[in-house]
């Protein structure tokens, strides 16, 4: 298997488990970017702006050949509040231009902050944003926003639509909980449609609504989906993914090689849930459901939350971002000068059995890499650490493969009681309870390993087949 993580101060591969040997090899390799020494823990992997608060990735895509990211933003403080659309360009997803908020509290419909939402390539080209606005009244609504100048491929100036806003919670939608629209898509009829994150009472949903030309949206007598299991949903997310396909599809895309993905964030959680989607009747027929026992679908167990995938034309892949808070405190935050990081861009597609999703860092990534230092062939025995030398920047990227040469003794797990925080907290990385594992490294490490992160796998059999469990221990901070 092979893994990448961030690291500092020192790094270490560990075993400890009961009489299996590991074939380890490495290569680490120096971040490019230099970190500015008033901010010493920002990152040099992920995106993140100058200074300042950010959370939500909103409208990522790529356009007339530049890439371009949008995000909840803060352009006055490290701590929420004012919350803008930041905005940044790139032609590799790797380094990045910081670029004036494309949207900005303004109008009566968004007083109180520009929240998330996503952009949508029109059958014209041009794209277009919906967003959520706070009002004067503290209710959500829906808005448009169009670029001034569609020609400029950076897409400097956006104008918000007079008609705003074009979606309005009545009846009985919670004014409250009712946000972050999805990339829009047409159907066979050309009618569009988008979904949007709320609840009714202690039901999360995703509301369906359809127009004819961008502007008149009228709501679906049903939702798309609905659960009494979940909460509300924030950021939800709809999107085709393609059988037996590496490539990623355009959000237009239904034929009967596509399934279907409906992701909703609650619970400080980013869950999923595939299906097949019928567009002539808006019919989505799921085949596990929210927060079903053994088929609890996540991107990330972390820090990973309110995320967005688009399609990138250029490459024919899906990417998903995803935005990482930390546990520091507002003041930690404003000493710092910035809060909240992206996540490293993943390309996503459906797994071979086609039962869940595949993830893997995008390439570019590897443009971040110089100073290779690297070895192999190195034999792990029980209860060894071998300290990883010739490294002294701050941060690296890790690719690390072990090959475990006794998998006959796998222990054996319930596939319908699996829940992997759960065994990630009962299975630690100094428990050495098990036949395949603990494995892994040893990040944050100080010399006398007193202080240490450990990243770790344990290896289990499920359905006859073996699953790989990965985790963090943080308990040695």
């Amino acid at each position: 298997m092979e893994m990448s993580v961030l690291w500092s101060l020192a790094l270490y591969f560990l075993l400890v488990c009961n009489g299996v040997h590991v074939e380890a090899s490495n290569h680490t390799h120096r971040n490019l970017q230099s970190l500015p020494k008033e901010q010493p823990y920002r990152t040099a992997y992920h995106f993140q702006p100058l200074k300042n608060w950010m959370n939500d990735p909103n409208g990522p895509m790529y356009y007339k050949g530049v890439y371009h990211l949008f995000f909840q933003h803060n352009p006055y403080t490290p701590v929420p509040g004012n919350i803008a659309w930041g905005h940044s360009i790139s032609y590799d997803l790797v380094n990045w231009v910081h670029l004036e908020p494309a949207i900005s509290p303004s109008e009566p419909y968004d007083i109180y902050g520009c929240y998330s939402g996503s952009t949508t390539i029109l059958p014209s080209g041009k794209p277009a944003i919906l967003y959520t606005g706070v009002d004067l009244n503290n209710g959500q609504v829906q808005n448009l926003a169009m670029p001034k100048n569609a020609s400029d491929p950076l897409l400097r100036e956006w104008v918000k639509s007079p008609l705003n806003p074009l979606i309005s919670p009545v009846d009985d939608i919670d004014r409250s909980d009712f946000r972050d629209p999805t990339t829009a898509w047409q159907g066979p009829d050309k009618v569009w449609r988008v979904i949007i994150g709320g609840r009714i009472n202690a039901v999360g949903l995703a509301f369906l609504y359809q127009s004819k030309d961008f502007v008149n949206w009228t709501r679906s007598n049903k939702p798309l989906h609905s659960s009494n299991k979940t909460g509300m949903w924030e950021c939800p997310d709809f999107y085709p993914v393609r059988i037996n396909s590496q490539n990623g599809i355009n959000n237009f895309a239904q034929d009967k090689f596509t399934k279907h993905v409906l992701k909703a964030s609650f619970k400080d959680q980013d869950h999923y849930i595939l299906g097949n989607y019928i567009p002539q009747t808006d019919n989505f027929s799921i085949e596990y459901d929210f927060m079903e026992t053994g088929f609890d679908l996540r991107y990330d167990y972390g820090k990973f939350y309110a995320s967005k995938t688009f399609y990138d034309s250029a490459k024919k892949r899906r990417i998903l971002w995803g935005w990482v808070a930390e546990s520091d405190t507002a003041l930690d935050a404003i000493i710092k000068g910035w809060a909240g990081i992206q996540s490293f861009p993943r390309s996503i597609v459906l797994s071979a059995n086609g039962r869940q999703l595949v993830q893997w860092p995008i390439n570019e990534i590897e443009k971040l890499r110089t100073n290779n230092v690297s070895f192999e062939g190195k034999e792990l025995k029980q209860g060894s650490v071998l300290e990883v030398s010739g490294i002294t920047a701050s941060q690296a990227d890790v690719e690390v493969s072990f090959d475990l040469p006794n998998l006959s003794e796998t222990e054996s797990i319930d596939p319908n009681q699996v829940d992997p925080q759960q065994l990630c907290s009962q299975k630690g990385a100094s428990t050495n309870n098990g036949t395949v594992g603990p494995f892994g490294l040893l990040a944050l490490a100080s010399k006398d390993l007193t202080e240490q992160t450990a990243v770790f796998f344990r290896i289990f059999k499920r359905d006859g087949k073996r699953v790989a469990l990965m985790c963090s221990d943080q308990s040695h901070l």
